[in-house]
C-alpha cells in the first residue's frame, strides 16, 4: 500500500458539494470537519461578494491558516476533512507539504450544474457570476497522488460520501467504532 491517508481535502469549484459531502463523510467515518470558507479573511469575503475573483495573493494567508488547522487537528489525533476549492496544483502542493499523507477528493461537475447550484444556495457569499472564473482557474488534480475524482454532477451526496469513505478506508483510515 502507498502512504496512508491521514487527512482529506474535499475539493472543487463552488457548488460542487464540498460542505455537504464533508458533513456526510464525517458522520460516516467519525472524522472531524474543517470548513475552509470560515478561514477566509473579511477582505476575501468582501471581494468575492462583490463578484471579484480571488488571486494567488488573496489566497496565500488563507492557505496558511488551513495548513495550520490541518496540523493542529492531526497533532490532536483527529482525522480532519477539510473543504477547500484547491483549484491550482500549487495550492494543493502547499497543503500536501504541510500535511504528509493528505488525500484529495475532487468533486467534478459541469459549469452549468455549478452555476445552477450556486444560484440556488441561500446566504452564501459566492455569487454565481464567479463560476466561470473558478473553472478558468481550475487545474484538474486527476492523476496526482492520493487523489480520487468523483462525478458530483450525477451522484448523490450520500453516494459521494460513501465512495470517499471506502477509498479512505482502503488507504489507511481506521474505521470508527
Amino acid at each position: 500500500m502507498s502512504q496512508p491517508i491521514t487527512a482529506l481535502v474535499i475539493m472543487g469549484v463552488a457548488g460542487c458539494g464540498k460542505s455537504s459531502v464533508s458533513q456526510a463523510l464525517c458522520q460516516r467515518s467519525g472524522a472531524m470537519a474543517i470548513e475552509g470558507d470560515t478561514f477566509h479573511p473579511a477582505a476575501n469575503i468582501a471581494k468575492m461578494s462583490a463578484g471579484i475573483p480571488l488571486d494567488d495573493e488573496d489566497r496565500a494567508g488563507w492557505l496558511d491558516s488551513l495548513c495550520d488547522e490541518l496540523r493542529r487537528a492531526l497533532a490532536a489525533g483527529q482525522h480532519p476533512v477539510l473543504t477547500c476549492s484547491a483549484l491550482k496544483r500549487k495550492y494543493r502542493e502547499r497543503l500536501r507539504a504541510a500535511t504528509p499523507g493528505l488525500g484529495f477528493v475532487f468533486l467534478e461537475l459541469t459549469p452549468a450544474v455549478a452555476a445552477d447550484r450556486v444560484a440556488h444556495r441561500p446566504g452564501h457569499f459566492m455569487p454565481s457570476t464567479l463560476i466561470d472564473s473558478q473553472f478558468a482557474t481550475l487545474e484538474s488534480p486527476v492523476g496526482e497522488p492520493l487523489t480520487l475524482a468523483l462525478d458530483a454532477s450525477t451522484l448523490s451526496v450520500q453516494r459521494l460520501a460513501e465512495l470517499a469513505n471506502q477509498w479512505w478506508l482502503e488507504h489507511g483510515l481506521e474505521p470508527s467504532h
